[in-house]
């Protein structure tokens, strides 16, 4: 998963980045989880799911459910914890309506008391069928599914929104038959196989719960799709849905830098984990914004000017690299805190420096390998990632590991105090880890072995299969010890629990570059800016602001922990008047840091906070400063080496 929300907090390598994020058309595998294998599915009466989409354009779907049941006691169960988002993030408030008939006869049912996602019913004797009736309302306000998915355009529906399974066997082994009706006039796209459609019903093959769950579909009145990989074997497809027609624009070069991605991941990997794949790509300014990875499909949100603006298209380049690498690590290799057999049961985020932190490394490096970024714009996007955990002031008292452990706690968390805080860092700072690996394997084996034959060993075993192979930290350990003789795990320890003030550079400098800040942002760190609506200084003055005006422009998002701000007094939530006498700008901003440089007067600015205004003076004189990367003399450029597509 990525996600755009913690993304420039964190760094651009986050896009529209996690968040960044279910299981695989065979599902988990009875080997991982001691649960029937999907073949014994088949044999049980299935669910059959009716969804009616015609109303999504007034944000409402309705849903029909027929569940097969016997009578006695039954537990019905709405999914909590979601596979790619790392927490209990069901959007349970969208359900409202529930009702349950049987043979015409409405039953009861209670909600149980310590299990919120949980209701009870009596079954009488003789039935063997239960009608439910609800109505699922996207209102918008959440994260990820919960987030905004609708427009009088498009929609944008994950199928554990609409659904309750019932309790007593894993999600891989109950067969269900969905189905469901369009606004007329518009087209669809999912990896579900389609049996049937008609006008604006859309019928699909049965299949286990975890697998529906696991491919989401979108549909929209204007959808484009382009094939990305022409006569392969393993067809991958990317389905654009926006709008306006305008917004599925690609220009000649950007479709094939996303046919390039597809190679350059395949080179990487040696094989296929999928049957076929489908991009699943939003464009709107409208709905929310992030990646959730899927084993055969990606659920891709992002603005409506990402293709015809090149800003936005650098900015937020790292999305579909980072979500089609989640095929292979997070989907097909998953953690074994992650492989649940059943969506009510927590899950453990203890490796997610390896399923999401391996994934930004490696979505910033396709990125490169793909052509979507020159091999400038990737070492700058480290240059931000470098800086942002360097300025991490958290690291003192929390570890990387914990905010792994805590990911449930940190998606939601406050962005006040953030670098205090600390968030989903296992992302930006994951990058950097991998970083130290990947050039530690190239300088330890006099540059035989790097971090992708670690990739075509640990990803791409079982050729073509799609079943789920669990791991843990041991199996990294022991794959990286069988490629070059090391003490991989006290070097992973050490990271994973430090507690230093500064990031870990190391690879970065092993790679041949080290940060550096000058008084000129990068094209991309500006790209990013605008992207994401927001003005960083937390390099220099210590503070971001926003510069949204529907966030409310001026508006201080973030204060950097003992940093030039902080020490004066300014806090998150405050709202920046005026600077220097003159009503706030970004531009007047710049300014003043820079008319600060060899002047003993103090930066002057004029704040409101709930209602009260106040002056506040910052006495800063270091000069604007962004983050850059340094070629360091006599040593070779590694991250050319990464960046280079395979041939």
């Amino acid at each position: 998963m990525s996600t755009r929300s913690q993304a420039f907090s964190l760094t651009v390598s986050l896009s529209s980045v996690s968040l960044a994020m279910l299981a695989c058309a065979s599902s988990l595998t009875a080997l991982a989880l001691d649960a029937p294998a999907v073949g014994d599915a088949a044999a049980r009466p299935a669910i059959q799911l009716e969804v009616d989409l015609r109303d999504a354009p007034k944000r409402r779907f309705l849903v029909h459910e027929s569940v097969p049941v016997k009578s006695g006691k039954l537990e019905l169960r709405y999914p909590k914890w979601i596979p790619g988002e790392h927490a209990p993030s069901g959007p349970l408030n969208g359900v409202t309506g529930i009702t349950v008939s049987a043979n015409g006869k409405v039953l009861p049912w209670r909600r149980d008391h310590s299990e919120m996602y949980e209701i009870e019913l009596d079954i009488p004797t003789g039935v063997e069928t239960i009608d439910l009736q609800f109505q699922y309302l996207p209102a918008g306000d959440g994260q990820f599914g919960g987030s905004g998915s609708t427009t009088p355009n498009l929609l944008e529906l994950e199928w554990n929104q609409v659904l309750f399974y019932p309790a007593g066997m894993p999600v891989n082994a109950i067969p269900i038959v969905a189905s469901a009706r369009l606004p007329d006039g518009w087209e669809f796209a999912t990896a579900l196989d389609t049996t049937r459609t008609s006008r604006n019903a859309v019928s699909f093959a049965s299949t286990s719960v975890e697998q529906l769950v696991d491919s989401p579909l979108f549909a929209a009145r204007y959808l484009r799709r382009v094939d990305l990989a022409p006569d392969a074997r393993q067809p991958v497809r990317l389905n654009l849905i926006g709008d306006r027609p305008d917004n599925l624009d690609m220009k000649p070069e950007q479709v094939a830098h996303a046919r390039a991605l597809v190679v350059q991941a395949l080179k990487l990997t040696g094989t296929a984990h999928y049957r076929h794949y489908d991009f699943l790509f939003g464009l709107s300014d409208h709905t929310g914004s992030f990646g959730l990875e899927h084993h055969q499909s990606s659920d891709d949100r992002t603005v409506a000017e990402y293709y015809t603006d090149p800003d936005n298209y650098i900015a937020d380049a790292i999305l579909l690299p980072h979500e089609y690498f989640h095929s292979w690590n997070g989907k097909f290799r998953r953690p074994k805190g992650l492989a649940t057999p059943d969506y009510q049961l927590p899950m453990r985020g203890g490796l997610l420096w390896v399923y999401e932190g391996m994934t930004n490394y490696y979505g910033e490096v396709l990125a490169a390998r793909a052509g979507m970024w020159t091999a400038a714009q990737y070492r700058d996007s480290l240059a931000m990632t470098a800086a942002a955990m360097q300025y991490q002031r958290g690291r003192r008292w929390r570890p990387l590991q914990d905010t792994a452990d805590a990911a449930q706690l940190l998606y939601g968390a406050p962005g006040a105090y953030s670098n205090w805080r600390r968030s989903v860092d296992y992302y930006p700072e994951g990058s950097l880890l991998w970083l130290d690996v990947d050039t530690r394997l190239r300088t330890l084996s006099d540059g035989r072995v790097s971090l992708d034959d670690f990739v075509r060993t640990f990803h791409g075993t079982h050729p073509d299969s799609i079943e789920v192979l669990p791991y843990d930290f041991d199996d990294v350990v022991h794959t990286l010890e069988g490629l070059v003789p090391y003490d991989w795990r006290g070097m992973l320890t050490g990271l994973l629990e430090s507690r230093s003030d500064d990031a870990p550079l190391e690879g970065l400098k092993r790679s041949g570059w080290s940060l550096a800040f000058d008084p000129t942002p990068s094209p991309l760190f500006k790209a990013s800016e605008k992207l994401r609506k927001e003005q960083v200084q937390r390099y220099d003055i210590g503070f971001d602001v926003s510069t949204d005006d529907a966030k409310g422009k001026g508006t201080i998002l973030d204060v950097e922990w003992e940093g030039p701000a902080f020490a004066a007094g300014l806090v998150p939530g405050m709202h920046l008047v005026a600077v220097n006498d003159e009503e706030y700008s970004a531009d007047g901003l710049r300014r003043a840091i820079t008319q600060a440089v060899g002047s003993k007067a103090p930066i002057r600015l004029l704040v409101s906070d709930a209602g009260l205004f106040q002056s506040v003076s910052i006495d800063y004189h270091g000069g604007l400063r962004y983050p850059h990367l340094e070629a360091i003399s006599g040593k070779p450029d590694l991250l050319g080496r990464i960046a280079a597509a395979r041939p």
